[in-house]
């Protein structure tokens, strides 16, 4: 259950932050949109905030605490990144790389670092930060062929590294009774060319792209007293897509 629980999501306004907002909201918790698009309208549950911005993370995080003196979970969900970064590896330049390792993977884990700190004080909490398959194997490049579609080499440096990051601050938090998990989306059908569609469904057991109603429910489940003892655990969701 998550009913009354306050929880932040980062980059609720996005594809798949819209619906975890909307499956918590509908599960009863008071969900907060953190986003760097929102306002600050404690009434409407959103709150302005720049994940890539320290001083942001804890601004937004302060007026939580004030107004609710308490946080019961976090999703680490923001997707902040340079237009380039879909570069192949050989043309992304050096500062390309470093940024988008700092605005996701560090953010995340300044994003982290405050949040515990509060739920090891309340002896209670859950963080969900959300990963992807890339996360855990190879890309597929050939599912890419005849569009202009390239994966972020940065990506699966940045979701590996997550994962095993949720890892250790589950295995340190754990005796404070404060839970930290990833979910893993496989692809996330969102308009793309109909080539790399087909190509990926051709591949996935269950023939679809994912959808962000397939994720959302699972973030909850990780966030509610049903999985009171699971923790450091990474949720696959992908339709098969890592089983073969």
């Amino acid at each position: 259950m998550v009913n009354g629980k306050v929880i932040a999501v980062t980059g609720g306004s996005g594809l798949i932050g819209k619906e975890i907002i909307r499956d918590l909201r509908e599960k009863g918790a008071i969900a907060l949109n953190l986003d760097i698009d929102g306002d600050d309208d404690m009434d409407h549950g959103t709150i302005n905030c720049d994940i890539t911005s320290d001083k942001s993370i804890f601004e937004a995080l302060n007026k939580i605490f004030k107004n609710y003196n308490r946080i019961d979970g976090l999703v680490n969900n923001a997707f902040p990144r340079t237009q380039d970064w879909c570069l192949s590896f050989e043309e992304l330049s050096p500062d390309s790389w470093r940024k988008n390792i700092d605005w996701q993977l560090n953010s995340y884990a300044v994003m982290c670092q405050a949040v515990l700190k509060q739920m090891k004080k309340q002896q209670s909490g859950s963080v969900v930060n959300i990963a992807s398959i890339y996360g855990i194997v190879g890309n597929d490049f050939t599912i890419y062929e005849g569009t202009d579609m390239m994966p972020a080499p940065a990506y699966s440096a940045i979701k590996g590294g997550l994962i095993n990051l949720t890892r250790y601050l589950a295995s340190w938090f754990g005796k404070y009774n404060v839970r930290v998990n990833c979910v893993s989306p496989g692809g996330i059908f969102d308009f793309q060319p109909e080539l790399f569609v087909k190509a990926y469904e051709m591949k996935v057991p269950m023939k679809r792209m994912g959808r962000p109603d397939d994720i959302a429910p699972a973030v909850s489940f990780l966030l509610s007293d049903e999985a009171k003892y699971i923790t450091g655990h990474n949720l696959i969701v992908d339709g098969g897509w890592t089983a073969i």
